[in-house]
């Protein structure tokens, strides 16, 4: 399943442009209650496997179309990245971040037999410079040793404890 908008999306994802990792996990939890998940800053701070603050962004939860500044900390270097919302929906949220590298994020969402599955592809844009670098690797060292396994993971649990019925 695609949630691409557009051919920009999609030139987003050209494999030869990135390295990629995709993992996917199942929830006892609507695709909704996982969107919930995603899209809450609040609730992105418990299951993202980096610890970062989240600026300028307008409402309070992701949407598509909203621009934020979001700073965090990694391999002990304070980074800071723009990050624009592709698009936000029952399908599922794609976003991207421009930094010291750029990361291409995507949640597919969809019905599953007792709930959803969630299909998690991360995809990293080479930094310049000796802290592009740095940030590089670093950050495709924890994909590499299953932080995105363990974030899908977690979604799903967090998702599982999200009352259906506050999403009405």
């Amino acid at each position: 399943m695609a949630i691409w908008a557009d051919d920009a999306a999609a030139a987003r994802w050209e494999p030869a442009r990135m390295a990629q990792w995709t993992t996917r996990t199942q929830a006892n939890a609507s695709p909704q209650q996982v969107l919930e998940v995603l899209t809450d800053p609040d609730a992105i701070r418990l299951w993202s496997p980096i610890d970062f603050e989240v600026d300028d962004l307008a409402g309070t939860r992701l949407a598509a179309g909203d621009v934020a500044r979001v700073t965090g900390r990694v391999a002990g270097v304070r980074v800071g990245f723009d990050v624009e919302i592709h698009a936000a929906d029952e399908d599922g949220i794609e976003l991207s971040a421009d930094g010291p590298i750029g990361i291409d994020v995507r949640y597919d969402l969809a019905p599953a037999d007792e709930g959803s599955e969630v299909t998690a592809t991360v995809g990293l844009r080479r930094g310049g410079g000796i802290t592009g670098r740095l940030i590089s690797q670093a950050t495709a060292a924890l994909l590499s040793a299953g932080a995105l396994d363990g974030a899908a993971r977690s979604i799903a649990r967090a998702a599982e404890r999200t009352p259906a019925l506050a999403l009405a």
